[in-house]
């Protein structure tokens, strides 16, 4: 056991653990899902991210916001693409 007051031990992760974490979020997942599936807390997982933004450069950050809407969008599509499925039958 540590230090710690919780009894936790407190874990290192490398840079490739931490580099495909946060690519199964720019992917898509949810970053709850992302902490479930790999153990470890979504506080971290959030950590990580903006130390990724804070290291990278105004067009690495500008791709990462461009991806993020563009998952926005495709789904806001995919969701009227359904409800004009549902509308259509029910005429």
């Amino acid at each position: 056991m540590s230090n710690n007051t919780t009894g936790q031990l407190k874990r290192k992760y490398d840079e490739d653990f931490k580099r495909s974490a946060l690519k199964m979020v720019e992917n898509g997942q949810t970053v709850r899902s992302v902490a479930e599936s790999l153990g470890v807390g979504e506080n971290l997982l959030h950590k990580w991210k903006r130390a990724l933004r804070s290291n990278s450069s105004d067009a690495e950050r500008e791709v990462i916001e461009l991806r993020a809407r563009n998952r926005q969008l495709e789904m806001e599509r995919d969701i009227l693409k359904k409800a004009l499925s549902i509308f259509s039958r029910q005429s």
